[in-house]
């Protein structure tokens, strides 16, 4: 059963690897080498990867293995190690096997069993060579581990209430700056679970621990490394151009950022009164208000430490995002709404400050108590380099614990008298509240969008935070969008916002489409807060809005005829303007806004975050403008779209359809592929669409719609060695502005003759440019602007009965064709016959077409005056009556057909 393990003495090594007997075979191992030398260092690497995996497999099957662990205090034996000058090769392992060991015991019996007699404290507080980047790495993973342990029992072993002393936490604060990230992750979420702990247990003493000896140090240089990192950003914002690798290496700093202020806000959402207190006092006096707010009025401070006011918009805008804690966020608006020239000055920065490590001001404040703390070399990382920018924005450490008095308390001064909301600041005017009025100076955009965009930003934040009183908003005549109850709106700040717009409607105006789009959402917002409503844009601003509309479709009527593009480009816009909604979360955060505005698409900078380069550009631009500034104004009067889309979804023919081909004109052709496969089907072209059918096996007369696609998006050349050929591309819809947009269809069509094909080259050809001059009268229409000289036919063909897709009409005429959807008249096992029929099943790509829902509803009632009525009954017999009116699932789209090819008609199916 047992072997003797060469060089052992005399050991004999058990062949089961999880058994007891193992376990006590590794303990004869360490015993016989406590010493470690060069030979028996992969020994005992190998011994102790080994007693982790028998103690894991112990806990889940045999718990004499922890008795016999515990019993023998096998953990000393890791300290004896631990401070033997062992290497980086066995501290790795060691500190690999408590780790692997913490995180996979499942028993609270046996983790008991380990934390007890204190070894792990030791463990903790050893001093380790933390240069070594595997050391630190499983160094701060065991830590964190070890967190996620704590609970009411263990707790205890962790904090000494007699001693006063936490080593888990204290050490692992100590590296709150590390420079590797995970490092700084790993100790905000070590810190996040003590501090849930202690709330969850109540254990007072150790609040009082956190709070009273570590909380002013640990928070206080928290604050000094954000503040820090705050002028890293805003230096290689001044620094660089808005390139790829730019946005980039920014993404990661702003990343690092939010990620810290995410922490506050965790700690806040807490609800520890206690390290609130302090953690608010730190932001404030120490960061927000002499460095945020204070940027905004460099002015006032002129030796003090500054950021641009770019910067400093997307700084308090992220505040007010994701902080919600209302002491914080009530003192920091009242500052910015109401504070004055004293207010900031009295927040003011020292301008020579020294910087002492964390782990030296832990030291101070432990020793002020009586307790002490270990010393660990390398525990810390080394400070950032020192910025000459930065000199004034540290504040000592040790200053911080100075400021707690005996009974730990925070300074009776915490927050300035002026900065605690008052209905004495509601007195004061724009003059006499320079921070408000530099908040509002930021919205001219005369020269640029650049800090315009954070000024409307940071207004969405505040008025979208639940921290924020709706009394402090309503002092500040800005309406409280949660607010049940109507509000004043201050007539400045709507005036500043539609002067944004109008700056936007000028062709040369630097205002880019993402801060027109959140400019008129937060406008939006405001106004129908307010009490009066619309009477508030209506009384002033109104006129203005509309001479701003008035100035983009005079530019938009220049180019309508002029640019083959408009249309394209006027679909698309639209269509991008229906399908994204503003994220503010993601904008946020953008590097590509906070970096100077991009004007060329080879930065690559989305069209809406940069500057139009281009005529071209110009007209996208302008249209997308109109498409706000028009949804603005309907929303005004409370009023909905109707004239938008040019195409209606609900009146296209979409795949899968069914269509009564009697009485239509078809043209027989044979599609072939590039992947050479080749269907047969039917041609039939409506007024806006090509639709391509297939006959219904099952029902005389009926054809399955297999491909459908604009008339307006199609390009047709002839076959120079087959006169019976076409060679076709149906794009899709806006490809033209729509990089590397692959086609919805290439195909080459072969007609039974060279007439039928000339015949359908003609229809097809005809049909694209009625298409698309009936698009173009549209949207005439809809900027109110003269169409386009036309002649008769032209005219004719463009109205909109001849344009309206498959309506039923009464009396159907021949050249119609009435529409049915499948789903409501095929089985499973029929659609199964069709599709083994050879059918080509091409699949249909977005192109603002949508599938019409059930219409079992029943029918409207018909509009006496109307000629047309919504639906006709499509009976089973094609030789059946079709003017009656039904509600059920046989319904019918009328469309014209041209009825000049008479050759192929439903007789052929």
């Amino acid at each position: 059963m047992f072997k003797r393990f060469g060089g052992s003495g005399g050991i004999w090594k058990p062949k089961n690897p999880h058994s007891l007997e193992y376990l006590k075979y590794l303990h004869g191992l360490l015993l016989k080498n406590e010493k470690v030398t060069e030979q028996n260092r992969t020994l005992l690497v190998e011994a102790l990867r080994s007693i982790a995996e028998i103690l894991i497999w112990g806990d889940q099957n045999d718990s004499t293995v922890f008795d016999f662990f515990l019993e023998k205090q096998m953990l000393a034996y890791f300290l004896r190690i631990m401070k033997q000058k062992c290497g980086t090769y066995v501290c790795v392992q060691l500190l690999q096997t408590l780790n692997i060991l913490f995180e996979n015991i499942r028993h609270e019996t046996s983790l008991y069993f380990l934390l007890s007699n204190n070894h792990v404290n030791s463990i903790i507080t050893h001093r380790f060579d933390f240069s070594n980047e595997e050391i630190m790495a499983y160094y701060i993973s065991f830590l964190k581990t070890l967190s996620f342990k704590l609970n009411s029992y263990t707790i205890h072993f962790f904090f000494n209430e007699q001693t006063n002393d936490f080593p888990l936490y204290t050490e692992a604060i100590k590296f709150f700056n590390h420079s590797e990230g995970m490092v700084r992750i790993a100790v905000r979420t070590l810190s996040l679970n003590v501090y849930r702990v202690a709330i969850l247990v109540s254990d007072q003493p150790m609040l009082d621990f956190i709070r009273n000896k570590t909380a002013a140090p640990y928070f206080s240089n928290l604050v000094w490394f954000i503040g820090n990192h705050v002028i890293d950003i805003d230096n290689f914002i001044q620094s660089t151009d808005n390139d790829t690798a730019s946005r980039d290496r920014l993404s990661d700093l702003l990343a690092e950022h939010l990620d810290h202020i995410h922490y506050v806000n965790d700690i806040l959402c807490l609800r520890i009164d206690s390290l609130n207190e302090v953690l608010t006092t730190q932001l404030l006096q120490r960061l927000f208000i002499p460095l945020y707010l204070g940027s905004l009025v460099p002015e006032i401070q002129r030796n003090t430490l500054h950021v641009s006011k770019v910067v400093a918009l997307f700084l308090l805008t992220n505040v007010f995002l994701i902080i919600t804690h209302k002491p914080l966020v009530e003192q920091l608006l009242s500052m910015l709404l109401f504070g004055d020239e004293n207010d900031i000055q009295v927040q003011s920065l020292p301008t020579e400050l020294t910087r002492d490590s964390l782990a030296a001001s832990l030291e101070m404040a432990c020793e002020s108590s009586g307790v002490t703390v270990q010393s660990r070399s390398g525990s810390v990382s080394e400070p950032l380099p020192a910025r000459d920018r930065a000199e004034s924005l540290t504040t000592t450490a040790v200053d911080a614990v100075a400021e707690i008095d005996d009974g730990g308390a925070p300074p009776t001064n915490a927050y300035p008298a002026s900065a605690s909301f008052s209905s004495s600041s509601t007195d004061k005017s724009k003059g006499d509240r320079p921070l408000f009025a530099s908040h509002m100076n930021t919205l001219n955009c005369e020269e640029s969008d650049h800090t315009a965009f954070f000024g409307i930003l940071l207004l969405y934040a505040i008025c979208h935070n639940e921290g924020v009183p709706d009394s402090l908003l309503e002092a500040a005549q800005i309406p409280a969008i949660s607010s049940e109850r109507g509000s004043r709106c201050d007539r400045e700040l709507l005036g500043r916002l539609i002067d944004l717009i109008s700056c936007a409607g000028k062709r040369e105006s630097r205002v880019r489409l993402i801060t027109v789009e959140l400019c008129c959402l937060t406008l939006r917002q405001l106004i129908l807060a307010t009490d009066t409503g619309t009477n508030v844009i209506q009384d002033q601003f109104l006129a203005q809005l509309l001479t701003t509309r008035e100035v983009i479709v005079n530019e938009l009527a220049d180019v309508i005829d002029q640019d083959d593009m408009f249309l394209d480009i006027f679909e698309d816009e639209y269509e991008r303007f229906e399908r994204e909604n503003l994220k503010i979360d993601y904008v946020s955060s953008d590097p590509a806004l906070l970096l100077p505005p991009s004007t060329t698409p080879l930065s690559g900078v989305e069209f809406a975050k940069r500057l139009p380069c281009g005529p071209q550009e110009h007209v996208r631009k302008a249209v997308r403008v109109y498409f706000h500034l028009r949804k603005f104004l309907l929303d005004l009067e409370g009023v909905e779209e109707t004239r938008l889309p040019l195409s209606n979804p609900k009146d296209c023919v979409t795949v899968n359809d069914c269509l009564n081909l009697n009485n239509s004109d078809l043209l027989s052709c044979t599609v072939s592929l590039k992947t050479g496969t080749k269907y047969q089907r039917f041609l039939v072209a409506d007024g806006l669409q090509l639709i391509l059918v297939e006959p219904d096996p099952k029902r005389v007369g009926w054809g399955i719609v297999r491909f459908v696609g604009f008339l307006q998006d199609i390009e047709l050349t002839g076959d120079k060695d087959d006169s019976r050929a076409l060679h076709i591309v149906v794009n899709q819809p806006g490809s033209k502005s729509k990089p590397n947009a692959q086609p919805l269809l290439t195909a080459k069509l072969v007609f039974d003759d060279h007439i039928r094909c000339m015949a359908a080259k003609q229809r097809l050809t005809k049909g694209r440019q009625k298409a698309r001059q009936f698009k173009l009268d549209t949207i005439a229409d809809v900027l109110e602007v003269p169409k386009k000289a036309a002649t008769a036919d032209s005219t004719a063909a463009s109205s909109p009965a001849a344009f309206r897709a498959f309506k039923a009409a009464r009396g159907k005429a021949p050249g119609y064709a009435s529409k049915k959807e499948l789903g409501a008249r095929s089985s499973p096992k029929r659609s199964t016959e069709a599709q083994s029929s050879g059918s080509m099943d091409i699949p249909l790509k977005d192109f603002s077409v949508a599938r019409r829902g059930s219409e079992s509803t029943p029918a409207a009632p018909a509009d006496p005056q109307s000629s047309e009525p919504d639906e006709v009954k499509v009976p089973d017999d094609p030789t059946a009556s079709s003017s009656s009116v039904t509600s059920g699932e046989a319904t019918a789209r009328d469309i014209i057909l041209p009825s000049k090819l008479r050759k192929a008609t439903v007789q052929d199916l």
